[in-house]
């Protein structure tokens, strides 16, 4: 074998156990990818290189998964934005109301403040 073929293999075997670690930070319901990870990480524990096959079914699974994981995630966030803008919309009429009522307060006030110079008021 040659020296570049089994660094390529070590780096690839290294970067899937990566890819077990980062899916382990996740709780996994989903049945078919927690057997297809079990199944890959019990080879990867024996120390040989996985077979292609388990290889292949494992990250389907995962693509699969967090794929879906991924298009929820993005929906919710559009979710959220959505009423965010919502919001600011909302927040951003009310401050203009605000100011428009606060002017007319100040307006009225003179109004019965100049009352009240007539003799006290009317």
């Amino acid at each position: 074998m040659r020296p570049g073929c089994f660094q390529r293999s070590v780096a690839d075997l290294e970067r899937l156990r990566s890819l077990v670690a980062e899916v382990e930070r996740f709780r996994i319901c989903d049945r078919n990818l927690t057997r297809a990870h079990e199944r890959f990480r019990a080879e990867l524990a024996r120390g040989a290189t996985p077979d292609p096959t388990t290889t292949a079914a494992y990250l389907r699974a995962v693509k699969k998964y967090f794929s879906e994981f991924e298009r929820e995630a993005c929906d919710h966030l559009r979710n959220v934005d959505r009423r965010l803008a919502h919001v600011n919309q909302v927040q951003f009429n009310l401050t203009a109301e605000r100011g428009v009522t606060a002017r007319r307060v100040e307006a009225t006030r003179g109004i019965i403040t100049l009352l009240t110079e007539f003799d006290g008021g009317v």
